[in-house]
C-alpha cells in the first residue's frame, strides 16, 4: 500500500502583501511557520512510527522551510525537486497582483485552453506546466517507500493529483481542484488492485486543533 501525503505550503509573505506567487521566492510567515510545525505533527499522528518516509519538495523558499519543518520531526532529508514548483507567471512575478490582473488574458470558455497563453511575458502555459509536474509524479512513485510527503502549491497540486490518477494531459483544460494553503491531501494505491484512490482533498482538520 503507497500512501502520498500533498501538502500545500502554509501563508507566505506573498499571501499577505498582495503579490503574484509563482516562483517568486516569498518565505513563510510567523504564522506560516507556526502551521508548518502543525503540518508536521498531524503527519506524524497518520504515519506509523518505524514507516519508510520521503519527503520530496518544490525548492522555493516557502515549501522548503514547510519540508525542512515536516522532515525533522520524521529524522529524514527532504529531497528538492523544483518541477514542483508552483507555476510560473513570468515577469508579474514579485509585482502587485493588480498588475497581473490588469494585464491577464483569460482562457477561452472553449478550444485550447492548455496552450492557452495569459499575456505576460515568461509565463507557463498550462500544459509546459502540466509536463514538468507529471514528469515529477512519475519520478516519485519509482520511489520505493511506502509512505511519501511531497509538498507544493495550491496550484500545482492539481497537477500533482491528475498525474497520480494518469489522467491525459490534453483532458485537464477545466480541472481545478482547490485546497487551502496548510492543507493535506492524501492519495493511495493499494497493493491488489493497483487502483488509485484520492483519500482526502485539501484537508485542513489539523488547523482546529
Amino acid at each position: 500500500m503507497r500512501n502520498v501525503f500533498v501538502v500545500t505550503h502554509p501563508e507566505a509573505s506573498h499571501h499577505i502583501d498582495g503579490l503574484v506567487g509563482g516562483w517568486f521566492d516569498s518565505e513563510l510567515t510567523a504564522d506560516g511557520l507556526s502551521a508548518a510545525a502543525g503540518l508536521a505533527r498531524a503527519l506524524r499522528a497518520r504515519i506509523p512510527e518505524r514507516a519508510d518516509v520521503d519527503v520530496i519538495s518544490s525548492d522555493l523558499a516557502r515549501t522548503r522551510r514547510t519540508a525542512e519543518e515536516i522532515a525533522e520531526l520524521f529524522g529524514t532529508k527532504p529531497v528538492w525537486d523544483p518541477r514542483l514548483r508552483e507555476k510560473s507567471y513570468g515577469e508579474a512575478e514579485g509585482r502587485p497582483q493588480e498588475w497581473l490582473d490588469q494585464r491577464f488574458v483569460a482562457p477561452p470558455a472553449t478550444g485550447n485552453r492548455m496552450d492557452h497563453h495569459e499575456g505576460v511575458k515568461g509565463a507557463e502555459t498550462k500544459t509546459v506546466f502540466a509536463e514538468r509536474v507529471y514528469a515529477a509524479v512519475e519520478d516519485l512513485v519509482r520511489r520505493p517507500a511506502e509512505y511519501q510527503i511531497v509538498v507544493t502549491h495550491g496550484f500545482a497540486l492539481t497537477f500533482v493529483v491528475a498525474a497520480w490518477a494518469r489522467l491525459p494531459i490534453d483532458s485537464l483544460g477545466y480541472l481545478n481542484l482547490r485546497a487551502p494553503s496548510g492543507s493535506i491531501t492524501h492519495l493511495r494505491e493499494d497493493d491488489f488492485f493497483h487502483n488509485r484512490q484520492v483519500v482526502a482533498l485539501g484537508d485542513t482538520g489539523h488547523a482546529d486543533g
